[in-house]
């Protein structure tokens, strides 16, 4: 396939960077920099979409992606990880970009990777979304929260306003198929970091308008974003996590989350180590460690997926460590 189409093509199928305008969405803004912040994540996830849909191989994208300052790459990943998805669901698009990245340089990468592939879920039609079983049985959950992102992200009225959900949403399906809408509204927990621009009140405002039962996902969600994207002082992060409440839990167990994908792709700054400190109550390479530590090695979906009972455990552990009070 020629350079010139190649060119074409991303230019053909990567939105336009003014979606990713706090003015243009409509977003809450707290702060010049909080501004910069969130808009540059958004160049930069478009970035990584432009280097996956533009490039020859898996690995010449990657070669680009690497070149990204540290504390931007993964927003690159996840946006690569959406473009390879993209491409692998079109007609002619070819097929295996996804499981190329996972399984080479892109590994260390992919929790990012996999919320990526549920953004071009959002965009694909069902008919031409991925097989489930092509996926990590405990990971595959990251796919809906990133569905759950781009839905909150483009569709704020319907999903955040009117706060949507399908009744039985289809994807992965089986057993543990009525979990689906829990994974998803992690995914628009961390979406709303940055519909609340980042401000503490905002995000937690808008959680508290939701139904009750779903306020622990919606808050690990932010406790993910809170960590891996940043953009709070110390006393906001205290904050946060005193409006959690009974939900501190979930939101140490987000932002370990995000202290894991960071730390295991090498990308661990000093934001992500102050919120980890603040949400988790210990440093962030401790944060990390306990999700690996409680992993299940063997993961078998019953009604509950194994993927929520990783998470409980996660949640369990920094309670138990006397740095969250449950």
């Amino acid at each position: 396939m020629g350079y010139g189409f190649r060119a074409l093509r991303r230019r053909v199928l990567t939105p336009d960077v003014s979606e990713t305008s706090l003015d243009k969405r409509g977003f809450h803004k707290k702060s010049p920099a909080a501004v910069e912040l969130l808009e540059k994540v958004g160049r930069i996830f478009l970035e990584g979409y432009g280097n996956a849909v533009e490039a020859r191989t898996v690995a010449d994208a990657q070669a680009r992606i690497d070149r990204i300052e540290e504390r931007f790459r993964g927003f690159a990943y996840e946006g690569a990880g959406m473009g390879w998805a993209m491409l692998d669901g079109l007609p002619f698009g070819g097929r295996g970009r996804v499981r190329a990245s996972l399984n080479g340089p892109g590994e260390p990468h992919n929790y990012l990777i996999y919320v990526g592939v549920g953004w071009a879920m959002a965009r694909l039609p069902r008919f031409r979304w991925p097989s489930p079983e092509a996926f990590d049985p405990l990971l595959r959950w990251l796919v809906l929260d990133g569905y759950g992102f781009h839905q909150a992200y483009f569709r704020t009225h319907r999903y955040i306003d009117q706060q949507y959900q399908e009744e039985r949403f289809p994807w992965p399906g089986g057993p543990a198929g009525g979990y689906a809408n829990r994974a998803i509204d992690q995914g628009i927990g961390r979406a709303l970091w940055f519909i609340g621009g980042t401000d503490v009140d905002v995000v937690t405002s808008i959680i508290e308008r939701f139904a009750a039962h779903r306020r622990s996902d919606l808050y690990a969600g932010t406790g993910l974003a809170a960590t891996y994207a940043g953009g709070v002082t110390e006393r906001e992060l205290e904050q946060l996590r005193e409006r959690a409440g009974e939900h501190r839990a979930a939101l140490a167990q987000g932002s370990a989350f995000a202290a894991e994908a960071r730390a295991r792709a090498g990308l661990l700054g000093e934001h992500s180590r102050l919120a980890a400190r603040i949400l988790c109550g210990t440093d962030a390479e401790t944060a990390a460690r306990v999700t690996q530590d409680v992993r299940p090695a063997h993961p078998v979906d019953g009604a509950e997926p194994a993927f929520e009972t990783w998470r409980r455990d996660i949640g369990a552990q920094f309670v138990s460590l006397g740095g969250v009070t449950s």
